[in-house]
This record gives structure tokens, C-alpha cells and sequence, in this order.
């Protein structure tokens, strides 16, 4: 399970808001938009970080919250005239809880294209697993109540 960590949404939206950046559905769009769903035994979680060098990218993990930094940077030369800018520039962070059914440790990451895609197992005991039944002539539970 993830659980989305933003503690300064409202914030972000607010000066989004002031700023004149697009706010979409009363929530400023954040700059590293992401997919997250469960395909067997692993999370898949993709984001978007488009004009992010891979090497600009740290991926971590701290008490079982998942972090995404990355920086987006652009050196105007002298002489260069502006006409539009609505890209974003700058340091971006991303951070998602991840559930005690996940397992951190095995977490491995890909960027390709744009898209950082991040593989998370789901935990071993998180993992769906079968009940065996007993079938002998000793009950497996005792449902007896003993008195004395």
C-alpha cells in the first residue's frame, strides 16, 4: 500500500494560485505526476520527470517513506530574450508512504525516456498464501473446553 505524503499541498496550491501556474481540479498539478498499481507480487510506481538528467535523480527510503528528488535546470545565455516560460525549473521532490506490506529493500529503479519506473515486491507476509486443511482422525484444534 502507498499513501501519498505532501504536508505542504495547500501550501504549494496557494502559491501556485498566486504565481498564475495552472491549478487543476482546486490542487495545483505537481511537477512529478506518478502511476502506482500492483501487478502480481510488485507495486510498479511510474513518474514523470521529463528534462531530468538521470544523473540529477536520488531515489531513497527513510522509515518507510519513499523519496524522489531531481532537478530541472536551464542557464539562459546572455543576449537571450524570453518570450514564454511556463516550465518548471528547479528542485522537485516526490514522497509516497510505503506500507508495512511493502519490502524497501528491494526496491529497484529504471529511467527511461523520461519515466522513472520504481519496482517494489510486496512483502513476503503480505503475500496471499494457502491454509492447509488436516484431514486426520486427530482434530487440528482442540474445540473442547476443559473444566478442573
Amino acid at each position: 500500500m502507498l499513501i501519498m505524503n505532501s504536508p505542504f499541498r495547500e501550501l504549494d496550491a496557494l502559491f501556485d494560485q498566486v504565481a498564475g501556474r495552472s491549478v487543476r481540479g482546486g490542487e495545483a498539478s505537481h511537477p512529478m505526476p506518478l502511476d502506482a498499481y500492483r501487478r502480481g507480487d510488485d507495486v510498479w510506481v511510474h513518474l514523470d520527470v521529463p528534462g531530468i538528467a538521470a544523473d540529477s535523480l536520488d531515489v531513497s527510503v527513510e522509515r518507510g517513506v519513499l523519496t524522489v528528488t531531481g532537478e530541472r535546470s536551464w542557464q539562459r545565455e546572455e543576449g537571450d530574450q524570453s518570450y514564454l516560460t511556463e516550465r518548471r525549473r528547479g528542485t522537485f521532490r516526490r514522497q509516497v508512504t510505503l506500507g508495512d506490506s511493502l519490502d524497501s529493500d528491494g526496491i529497484e529503479a529504471d529511467y527511461s525516456n523520461g519515466v522513472l519506473t520504481l519496482r517494489i515486491p510486496v512483502a513476503e507476509q503480505a503475500q496471499p498464501r494457502k491454509i492447509a486443511i488436516g484431514t486426520g482422525t486427530q482434530p487440528a484444534i482442540d474445540a473442547t473446553a476443559s473444566t478442573g
